[in-house]
């Protein structure tokens, strides 16, 4: 167990890769906040936790985008299990429209989860990180913080905005021995997001099969495969641990080789 006895928030992880990522850091040793929008999936995941991982878990309704919200998650934190050691802000949406197509509603949202959501839970975890000076913020950014995304220009500009708020609150909790990075995978080729819409989708606007455009996808990866729960869990549980006791501030790609920078 490379996290034994840490507590853990972990937003968006009623389902998907916030899900895999709440079990993972349990499987670790950490009790765990599942705090999400979805409030009945939210409990499974927990009721899951204490039964599988044999760990403490609480179910948290939030909305990332909602100030007090977000403070009772933490709160909630403290409260239950005494302390709050991990933050993994992994809520987020996607959104895709071409530019001159975008509604000003629809960018305004993807920004406000993707970004200020982010914000305010790195604040409200820093709050209570800072007085016991330690402590771990990580974000589950995107390959498309890194390199501009085809009719995706509000979730690329959230994600290139993650990384620069990454890179800046790392400087302001450095004094305070408290780490902030953040992961950015590539495409989650088998995951809900795609096997339910995406595929689908593509097939549909590019006259193609959904095997066609799983293919294209792939065949754009140097390791020749999509990016799993699991890739993404390794580098958050890495970042969580000493073993990364040098590192903040960083955006660490887990993308297979097609973002290198």
């Amino acid at each position: 167990m490379e996290l034994k006895n840490k507590v853990a928030v972990v937003t968006g992880s009623a389902q998907g890769l916030g899900e895999a990522l709440a079990y993972r850091l349990a499987e670790e040793g950490c009790d765990v906040v599942i705090a999400d929008i979805n409030t009945d999936k939210c409990g499974v995941v927990a009721e899951n936790i204490v039964k599988k991982y044999e760990r403490k878990s609480v179910a948290v309704k939030v909305d990332v985008t909602n100030e007090n919200d977000v403070d009772a998650m933490v709160n909630t934190a403290v409260e239950k299990f005494g302390k709050l050691d991990i933050l993994v802000s992994n809520a987020g949406i996607l959104q895709a429209f071409d530019i001159a197509e975008f509604p000003y509603a629809n960018w305004k949202k993807v920004v406000d989860v993707n970004l200020n959501g982010y914000f305010l839970c790195a604040r409200a975890a820093a709050r209570v990180m800072i007085p016991k000076k330690q402590g771990v913020i990580i974000q589950i950014n995107s390959k498309s913080g890194k390199k501009g995304s085809f009719r995706n220009s509000a979730y690329a500009a959230s994600k290139f905005g993650g990384i620069g708020l990454t890179q800046s609150v790392a400087l302001d909790l450095a004094p305070y021995g408290i780490r902030v990075n953040a992961v950015c995978p590539g495409n989650l080729l088998d995951s809900p997001l795609w096997n339910d819409s995406l595929y689908e989708q593509y097939a549909k606007k590019w006259g193609i099969t959904k095997e066609e455009v799983k293919k294209k996808y792939m065949d754009q990866v140097p390791l020749g495969r999509g990016c799993t729960y699991n890739d993404v869990a390794n580098i958050v549980v890495f970042l969580a641990s000493e073993k990364a006791a040098y590192m903040t501030g960083q955006a660490v790609n887990v993308t297979g080789g097609q973002e290198m920078r």
